[in-house]
């Protein structure tokens, strides 16, 4: 059996003790697959769900010919007949879903309403606000100037929208709101989407309470399973939060291998540094196969990825990926979003699409290393002119959660940048869309 370490050390710059991001994003991609397993659910069901096959379209949308608007239908020979006004009868009116059925010649024409069908031999709509109308005893006439409109104009062919046989949704989309209208058109009631991912996640160390528990000397609430629940949430997995475990290598070692029989999938926060009680290194090294312990980024610098199992080896029981995230609040962010959130969309089987970043003006100086990517947080905003313009929050502790909150971006720092300059552009990852 391949470990991951030895199909890893392929990777350019790998180095499982300090290694890029981008090499690491590059190992976590080699090593995850799509969950296999498929279900049918009704159309109010698939939203947020990942398509597991394409979608061929059975008929056409629209399935006529129709007006683009209200107006009056004709032949479009009737513009040549005349070189400065078009005068035509109206024989009858057109609606949506009621359909004029009648011929038409030259000089005639019918009355439509957006979504008509066009009658037979009709190919042009004028839109009523340009002609002019007039009525006799028994007959209704209408004229417009002759360059007023060109031949085929307002009329919506059938299928234009999408053709029958042509794929209307591509596997691996994780299904929208309008997806689910798209589809509605086609007719089509139900879907094939890929299972839920299923995701286990605690937290490491004695001095973590749960809400609820009073805190004694030295012990703080434990924030990091609700920003994992959040951030699971929005990914439209299903969790299994197995609470706060305690830094005893019994009780962690039931916890790894309980999570691995459970789930895809295990992520835990804490215990993959190297103070002396975090014997989460210790236990990989026992039942499980890790590709890297650390990453050249800040935050989130101690980030252990590779597999356990459930039983007492490597290669016996269940498998499940492991993401060691680090202890500190805001570091389990950005490790969830910059490394974890794509593996997790990868395994669903969505083809996620890069993390949108865009440039922006620092306000001010800011500090950095060459040798590390950082992802500071930071407050963005648009000038007059459209031009965007950002600075850091504040301290960028990892331990500041509360600068989560005022950011609504990360200031992306590549590895081999040194310190920016005051007006100097950097590229940003806005919040919206992605926390």
């Amino acid at each position: 059996m391949t470990t991951f370490i030895e199909s890893s050390r392929c990777i350019a710059q790998y180095d499982p003790h300090a290694l890029p991001v981008s090499a690491a994003q590059a190992i976590v991609r080699q090593w995850v697959s799509p969950v296999m397993a498929v279900e049918r659910v009704p159309l109010r069901d698939a939203l947020d769900r990942v398509l597991a096959a394409d979608i061929v379209s059975p008929i056409n949308v629209p399935s006529h010919d129709n007006s683009a608007m209200d107006g009056y239908a004709f032949k479009r020979a009737a513009l040549a007949t005349s070189e400065s006004a078009v005068q035509l009868t109206v024989i009858g009116k057109a609606l949506a879903g009621h359909p004029f059925t009648g011929g038409i010649d030259t000089h005639q024409c019918v009355r439509v309403m957006t979504g008509a069908c066009m009658p037979v031999d009709c190919d042009t709509v004028v839109p009523q606000e340009l002609v002019e109308r007039s009525a006799g005893v028994d007959t209704t006439s209408i004229r417009f100037a002759a360059d007023a409109v060109a031949a085929g104009a307002n009329r919506r062919l059938a299928g234009e929208d999408l053709a029958r046989g042509h794929v209307a949704l591509r596997a691996g989309r994780i299904m929208r709101a309008s997806d689910l209208g798209l589809l509605a058109s086609l007719g089509i009631g139900e879907v094939s989407v890929r299972r839920r991912l299923r995701v286990a996640f605690f937290s490491t160390g004695d001095e973590l309470r749960s809400l609820g528990e009073p805190l004694d000397p030295g012990s703080v609430y434990d924030s990091n399973r609700y920003t994992l629940f959040a951030m699971l949430r929005r990914l439209n997995v299903d969790t299994l939060d197995l609470g706060v475990v305690r830094d005893e290598p019994a009780a962690l070692e039931a916890a790894l291998r309980s999570a691995a029989a459970s789930a895809d999938v295990v992520l835990t926060s804490g215990g993959v540094s190297v103070g002396e009680a975090d014997f989460t290194k210790q236990l990989l090294r026992t039942f499980g196969d890790v590709a890297f312990w650390s990453m050249a980024m800040r935050p989130g610098r101690p980030l252990a990825f590779g597999r356990i199992w459930s039983g007492e080896r490597p290669g016996v029981g269940l498998p499940a990926l492991f993401f060691g995230l680090p202890g500190n609040p805001v570091a389990v962010m950005v490790t969830f979003y910059q490394i974890v959130r794509e593996a997790l969309l990868l395994m669903s089987g969505a083809t996620p699409p890069p993390l949108p970043v865009i440039h922006a003006k620092s306000r001010q100086v800011i500090r950095k290393r060459i040798g590390r990517t950082e992802f500071q947080r930071g407050v963005a905003e648009q000038d007059a002119q459209g031009q965007w313009h950002v600075a850091p929050t504040g301290s960028q502790s990892s331990g500041v959660l509360s600068s989560m909150s005022e950011a609504n971006c990360f200031i992306v720092l590549g590895h081999d940048e040194g310190e920016i300059d005051e007006g100097e552009r950097v590229d940003i990852m806005l919040f919206d869309g992605l926390i």
